[in-house]
């Protein structure tokens, strides 16, 4: 039989590369055979990921005005990519009343407008051949009101339904469009919470399984949506939270 979680052959573009999900999901997909391309504005940490299947492309998705640039780029080490995974992001943490325009747009840019823009310029050569993989990261905040997140949150409930959109427009064309959702994991965006060791143990208590993420924890929910295992799911938000979503 062949395996339905096999990636060889597919070239995937992952953002937010240079740390935390964004780093953790290029190896992953690396590990399940395919050749990814990792994107930050870091070029540095993003360059000790080089290997034989993954190549470094410094960026900033969020340079509008840069993207058809960057996919010159991200074409050129191995052709067109079949799969995107959006795990950029950005969480100033201001609260409403803080909020700046800048701390606003800067938000909205990298977490809403950023896995629309790129995804567009990369759509054209997936309906070429007939198959490709968007996978945009979501959050808690999709759903629920966190406080000092009312920017991150409006663009993270944003990302849902964008998913869903992408998977109306394109799906027909046998690109699969899907949201993943991460728990609490200890990475540089989550500093703020992990920081405070009381604050880490009442999300981890929130949860079903009694735990915040550990590293591999999304590797198999993002394989699944980048694979031809999930050629029957679009347009779906797939929370990876240990169940603090459920409660």
């Amino acid at each position: 039989m062949t395996d339905p979680f096999d990636l060889t052959g597919k070239v995937a573009v992952v953002t937010g590369a240079s740390s935390g999900l964004g780093r953790q999901g290029a190896l992953a997909l690396a590990r399940r055979g395919a050749k990814v391309l990792a994107v930050a504005r870091r070029a540095e940490p993003l360059r000790s990921l080089e290997g034989e299947r993954i190549r470094a492309v410094p960026g900033d998705v969020a340079d509008r005005a840069g993207l058809d640039a960057l996919v010159s780029r991200l074409t050129a080490p191995f052709g067109a990519p079949d799969i995107v995974v959006h795990a950029a992001g950005l969480n100033l943490r201001q609260i409403a009343d803080d909020v700046t325009d800048e701390g606003w747009d800067q938000t909205l840019a990298v977490n809403l407008t950023a896995p629309f823009a790129l995804s567009q310029r990369l759509v054209p050569a997936m309906k070429a051949r007939g198959w490709g993989r968007i996978v945009n990261y979501a959050s808690a905040q999709s759903t629920r009101a966190f406080p000092g997140g009312i920017a991150y949150g409006a663009s993270k409930g944003g990302i849902v339904q964008l998913t869903r959109a992408m998977a109306e427009a394109w799906s027909r064309y046998g690109i699969n469009a899907n949201a993943l959702g991460p728990g609490f994991f200890e990475t540089e965006l989550t500093e703020a919470v992990f920081a405070d060791p009381d604050r880490a143990a009442r999300n981890a208590a929130q949860t079903c399984i009694g735990r915040n993420g550990r590293d591999g924890d999304l590797d198999g929910p993002l394989v699944f949506l980048c694979a031809p295992a999930s050629n029957f799911v679009t347009g779906q938000l797939l929370m990876a939270d240990g169940g603090f979503t459920a409660k």
